[in-house]
């Protein structure tokens, strides 16, 4: 009996000291951003910006250069525009808001690693010496060079205090398309997100971390609703703790909304308010909807068929695909009226793509590259993505040495850093 109850409290000793690992954001407030003399950047300006920048001072910490990028969240009328950085050391991305003062260009934000738990405010600036006349009144759109930008990084909430130096090399790499896909909306809850992953909050952040794209997992609840969320059942790993457990099919959608918390507080997401999301608040362009439930497509096609004709309705760009990822959704898809022009991912055979005549092929990158396979897709005009792909070498040699023309990775500022900066 002793033994036991000796078990018992180491046990109860190491979950009470177990470390919650965390990653919030830095307070970024910067009393010169924020003061009454600044003003938006222009259209023209936020697109020189864009480039491959050496890093010059501060390549200990982010490595030797980064790509910098404009994204955008809408709300209505008002937008918000962000710029990245995608590091080239280990999975470091930026993100700031740009304002001008005067003739000089001021970048607020934090930088993050992904692979830890390391973050940090970071204020960076472009004075009229460094180049910023050419950002901001030029008109000729290829007119930069000799720009440089400068600033302080810190960690953390402690004020900013180590020097960082980028100096612009090229234009991004423009001559192949890529579609990068952020996995789960934008990234995995495990990564210490700023959103939970298969929400509309992580949603709105994908194109800051490089997406072109989103997957996300649409699951239906027992009163047919359907909504995202990755997993079969409740779990601590993906709700705040609250005693609820079982399959998600098990709950109505009010009970789910009332009751069930993600990890970071939001709601679980239906899939119409994600697909609200990508139309309306952000720049994405493709939509890879990973089916997780049984029976019937047919809702997920009709609403797959809704967004698809609102987005054409207004000139906006946006594809949106069913996925097939085993053989059971392989054969309630081709239950589907006119199933062969139902626009899909397909992640079964080759044989199987061209049953349904999926626009894309997608293979997990454990096949390797598959060069014969692919280019025989192409030879039937249809396209392949590889998923999910994470370590950055990997990244680099199905970049580099493959023909893929869309990644899937929870780490999509690594793909977006190795394709974008890529002569």
């Amino acid at each position: 009996m002793i033994k036991y109850g000796t078990i018992a409290l180491l046990l109860l000793l190491l979950i009470s000291c177990k470390k919650e690992y965390t990653a919030p954001l830095p307070d970024i407030t910067w009393p010169l951003f924020d003061s009454s003399g600044t003003v938006p950047l222009t259209s023209m300006t936020r697109q020189k910006i864009e480039g491959v920048y050496a890093i010059t001072e501060g390549s200990d910490a982010f490595g030797e250069s980064a790509v910098m990028k404009c994204s955008y969240t809408a709300n209505g009328s008002d937008t918000t525009y962000h710029f990245s950085l995608f590091c080239q050391k280990e999975v470091i991305y930026i993100i700031c808001e740009g304002k001008r003062l005067d003739s000089t260009i001021l970048l607020k934000g934090y930088w993050r690693n992904m692979v830890n738990t390391e973050t940090g405010k970071i204020r960076l600036t472009i004075t009229n010496s460094n180049g910023a006349s050419q950002l901001l009144y030029s008109t000729i759109a290829d007119s930069v060079s000799g720009v440089t930008v400068t600033g302080v990084y810190g960690s953390g909430d402690n004020p900013p205090d180590k020097n960082i130096e980028l100096s612009y090399l090229r234009k991004l790499r423009t001559t192949r398309t890529l579609q990068i896909v952020a996995h789960r909306g934008g990234g995995r809850t495990s990564d210490l997100l700023p959103a939970s992953e298969n929400t509309v909050e992580v949603i709105k952040l994908a194109s800051r971390f490089g997406a072109t794209g989103v997957e996300i997992d649409a699951r239906m609840t027992k009163d047919g609703v359907l909504i995202l969320y990755h997993d079969e059942t409740l779990n601590n790993r993906l709700i705040q703790k609250n005693g609820l457990v079982g399959p998600i099919e098990n709950y109505t959608y009010d009970q789910l909304y009332n009751l069930v918390r993600l990890k970071n507080g939001e709601h679980i997401p239906t899939l119409r308010q994600a697909l609200n999301t990508v139309l309306y608040n952000t720049p994405l362009h493709y939509v890879w909807l990973d089916v997780k439930f049984s029976g019937s497509l047919q809702m997920l096609r009709d609403m797959q068929k809704e967004y698809l004709l609102l987005a054409n309705a207004m000139g906006r760009s946006l594809e949106i695909t069913i996925g097939i990822p085993d053989d059971e959704v392989l054969q309630n898809f081709q239950a589907l009226p006119d199933f062969t022009n139902v626009p899909s991912v397909c992640e079964l055979t080759p044989q199987n793509v061209a049953t349904v005549n999926a626009r894309i092929w997608a293979p997990r990158f454990t096949l390797g590259l598959q060069i014969a396979e692919v280019q025989n897709m192409h030879a039937q005009g249809r396209q392949v993505y590889v998923w999910t792909v994470d370590v950055p070498d990997n990244i680099r040699k199905y970049m580099n040495e493959g023909e893929f023309d869309g990644m899937l990775s929870n780490y999509p500022s690594a793909v977006a850093y190795f394709y974008y900066a890529k002569q």
